[in-house]
């Protein structure tokens, strides 16, 4: 059964940062890419990043140079570090496994998200 489960959100001070994780299972992680995803209240879920099988990375504008992702393959894990903190990142980070070896082509499983709340 194929598993997707966030940890690592919280409530930060403007400037502050966070570790979001994406454990994974039941599956190698090893052939797929990943994307993360922020959803506001009332907005749409919007990708914010992504990591592909092969290590390539994709920002969305307003999070590059503060946010790395990263994938640690032999402990299933998806990460997201978020350095410099704003009010606007504020919202639901969702991490999703892509249909194959790159994104941008389909995300087929989700894991339940995890809130990031950015506030002085």
């Amino acid at each position: 059964q194929v598993q997707l489960v966030e940890s690592g959100g919280g409530m930060v001070q403007p400037g502050g940062s966070l570790r979001l994780s994406c454990a994974t299972s039941g599956f190698f992680p090893d052939f797929y890419a990943f994307g993360w995803f922020r959803q506001a209240p009332g907005l749409e879920r919007d990708e914010v990043s992504c990591i592909s099988a092969d290590n390539k990375t994709f920002y969305v504008d307003s999070v590059k140079d503060r946010f790395t992702v990263s994938r640690d393959n032999p402990k299933n894990v998806i990460y997201l570090q978020m350095n410099n903190l704003q009010p606007e990142d504020a919202g639901a980070y969702f991490c999703a496994r892509s249909r194959g070896l790159y994104c941008h082509r389909g995300y087929t499983d989700w894991g339940q998200g995890t809130q990031v709340t950015v506030s002085s």
